[in-house]
């Protein structure tokens, strides 16, 4: 019974992740990661103020800062739906141990799974009293999308029989392996323009201010310990500066389509894989299309949830491909 409650808490811990992640985006790019003050609570309650009464004393706690009701709902909302997922990590963690002897996966990554969890609820509090502070919310963007890679993998490794594992060459399994890597990667730059509000740096495709190299300033632009909107001496971020990390994030991309498509055009010749090879393919496409789409469009926040949620599932996607090529460690009867 333990050993089933674990399997259904990872798929769903899994779906979870997937939820918190889209759904931050939301609330990053609706302009409300403030729309509470402090944490873990919103002016000083578990819930948004919603009397008269109760947004007095609001104001009292914050007087800097005036209640807006559906930002406020907006960020209340993530944070339930976070807290929620750490209690299924803890409960994962604590069943892993459990059944350690039933498990597919060596039990010390239900331990690895809690403890990013555990960080990430701080970067999330960091997030509030840093003031948005670029790093801290890249950091917690990552963060996310590591916890949802690593519960998809606890849960494909539970859910799916591994009887029959494709033969895959050592360099195309190096290569499924430094997929996620190089997705990761993409995945931070892009972080990095969103946290510096700099995805409009420059709108024109697939020239930046109609050149191939705009002026750029890559020293104010990648330096970790900042605020939000300024440069490293405290001054206003230039648009050179903005511009650079845009134009970084577009190279990311071409970078990653190049070797996902390469590795796609590779896994093809595999039958086994050819499924998820052009999933893969579909899904990485579609991203670069609403990337573009997002520049022209001037960054409408249907098309910019959507990015988000296509790096989730080219995230999940690389995932399960890894386990699909990985040996269980042991094979056990599950009951």
């Amino acid at each position: 019974m333990g050993y089933k409650l674990f399997k259904n808490l990872c798929l769903f811990g899994a779906i979870l992740a997937l939820c918190v992640v889209v759904l931050g985006a939301y609330v990053r790019l609706s302009d409300a990661g403030l729309g509470c003050p402090d944490w873990p609570g919103c002016y000083g309650t578990l819930t948004v103020p919603q009397s008269e009464t109760a947004i007095q004393q609001a104001q009292m706690l914050h007087p800097d800062k005036p209640v807006e009701a559906a930002k406020a709902w907006k960020e209340m909302a993530h944070r339930y739906l976070a807290g929620s997922l750490g209690l299924v990590v803890l409960a994962i963690f604590v069943l892993g141990w459990i059944n350690k002897h039933q498990l597919s996966v060596k039990p010390i990554l239900t331990t690895a799974l809690l403890i990013i969890i555990l960080f990430q609820a701080m970067l999330g509090m960091w997030t509030v009293t840093m003031l948005l502070k670029p790093v801290i919310v890249s950091a917690h963007l990552i963060g996310g999308l590591i916890t949802l890679g690593l519960l998809t993998w606890l849960a494909h490794r539970h859910w799916v029989t591994h009887h029959n594992i494709p033969h895959t060459p050592p360099h195309l399994k190096l290569m499924v392996r430094g997929a996620i890597l190089i997705l990761l990667l993409q995945v931070l730059l892009g972080g990095w323009t969103s946290t510096n509000y700099a995805a409009l740096a420059c709108t024109d495709f697939p020239t930046c201010h109609g050149h191939w190299l705009p002026e750029m300033d890559f020293n104010d632009a990648f330096h970790l310990v900042r605020e939000l909107g300024q440069s490293a001496n405290g001054g206003n971020l230039t648009l050179a500066s903005l511009t650079a990390i845009q134009w970084t994030h577009r190279i990311g991309a071409l970078i990653t389509f190049i070797y996902m498509t390469t590795l796609v055009l590779q896994l093809l010749k595999l039958p086994a894989l050819r499924k998820i090879a052009l999933l893969l393919l579909s899904l990485l496409t579609a991203q670069v299309i609403i990337g573009i789409a997002n520049l022209i469009l001037h960054l409408p926040l249907a098309l910019a949830v959507l990015h988000n949620l296509g790096a989730a599932l080219l995230v999940i996607t690389t995932i399960v491909l890894n386990s699909k090529i990985t040996e269980h460690q042991h094979d056990h009867s599950k009951t």
